[in-house]
């Protein structure tokens, strides 16, 4: 058993983390407060090869595995979660169904621009009344001459209305208790792109609701077999939550060292606070639980790249991770004392981009609820 990871690996790491440092961390504070998205520092991604690495060079892609993926993801979630949801948004919900389903057209058609960066791609789950009960879609798709007539809405979909979206994959019911998946381009008439929402946290990331009003898309458009679209969107949640993982992770971590940082330079009664027993156990509790998180999330990662079972170790990563981001920014707040409260301070970021971490890609209860599943209880 090898708890190392590869000179590769390393290699790559440490290129995100300096990325993540040197690019990402000077705008972060400013792209929160303006809401703005970071098209430029997509741009760069997509120069780094960031925007497809578990996809094959021959579709544009890196290349890469999803261990390396989930590292990318924790680096640039430790310095800034809008950046690292961008990314994570487009590979594993955007691009992934494509490269899994698509027929080898389709992903000739779609898939390239998309690992490259040129484009986005987003993923329409979600509904007004179809959040954890994601079985409960009403979006319809009925089969007209020139392919499918879509009706309906989705909520709370990342990367759906940027200027360089090319795309969304959405589920819709093609027959009574038939969900399929179907592609939408962006700009085909019937299909409306909200506003974006104004969010507690994730600021510089783009989320819009979708309305479907006889929006027509081309049979071809059907990804994968008819019907098919309930196992499908299962398939893309399981490696989805390997994804959102690694951001809590990151998260976490990124909380952790804003708060060793401080405590190393706050002084309290002639001393760093970093020397009182308090703040120790602390920080010795944070990074304890990170490692362990970190961990899981590697795991899962390694049984995905394995081609064997990961839906249980990717939800106990999930569920974990998520629940851990929470103390670790809670803990981290509590440290900078006062100033945490003060938007200048970027742990107040952290703190309000976190809680999204425990709701997304299924909430903790849902998590707990696949876990016992998977356990094979009734």
């Amino acid at each position: 058993m090898d708890f190392d990871l590869s000179s590769e690996h390393e290699l790559f790491r440490d290129t995100v983390r300096a990325f993540a440092v040197d690019r990402v961390s000077p705008v972060a504070e400013e792209l929160d407060r303006e809401g703005r998205f970071p098209y430029e520092i997509v741009e760069e991604m997509a120069a780094l090869g960031l925007m497809g690495i578990p996809f094959p060079e021959e579709l544009g892609g890196a290349g890469g595995d999803t261990l390396a993926y989930a590292i990318a993801i924790e680096e640039l979630a430790r310095i800034d979660s809008s950046v690292a949801i961008t990314l994570a948004a487009h590979t594993s919900l955007g691009t992934m169904p494509m490269y899994l389903f698509g027929n080898e057209e389709q992903k000739q058609r779609w898939i390239p621009p998309l690992a490259r960066g040129e484009r986005l791609a987003a993923f329409g789950l979600t509904e007004p009344e179809a959040g954890s009960d994601a079985g409960a879609t009403r979006t319809t798709a009925t089969p007209v001459d020139d392919g499918w007539s879509i009706n309906g809405a989705k909520a709370f979909i990342t990367n759906s209305g940027t200027d360089i979206t090319q795309c969304v994959t959405i589920t819709a019911l093609t027959a009574a208790g038939e969900v399929s998946n179907l592609v939408v381009e962006n700009g085909t008439p019937g299909y409306e792109v909200s506003a974006p929402l104004h969010k507690m946290g994730w600021k510089a990331s783009d989320t819009r609701a979708l309305s479907f009003t006889d929006c027509v898309v081309p049979a071809e458009n059907l990804l994968g077999a008819r019907g098919q679209g309930f196992h499908q969107f299962l398939q893309i949640l399981d490696g989805g939550r390997i994804s959102v993982a690694a951001m809590s992770v990151g998260l976490a971590q990124g909380a952790y060292d804003l708060a060793y940082a401080y405590a190393r330079e706050r002084r309290q009664f002639g001393k760093p606070i970093s020397a009182f027993q308090a703040i120790q156990f602390k920080l010795a509790d944070m990074a304890t639980e990170i490692e362990a998180a970190r961990g899981l999330v590697w795991k899962a990662a390694w049984l995905k790249d394995q081609g064997r079972p990961f839906a249980l170790a990717a939800a106990m990563a999930k569920l974990y991770t998520g629940e851990l981001s929470n103390r670790a920014v809670n803990a981290s707040l509590q440290i900078h004392g006062g100033y945490g409260f003060i938007d200048e301070f970027p742990i107040s970021r952290l703190y309000r981009d976190q809680k999204i971490l425990e709701i997304g890609e299924g909430t903790n209860e849902v998590q707990r609820m696949v876990i016992a599943r998977q356990l094979g209880l009734p």
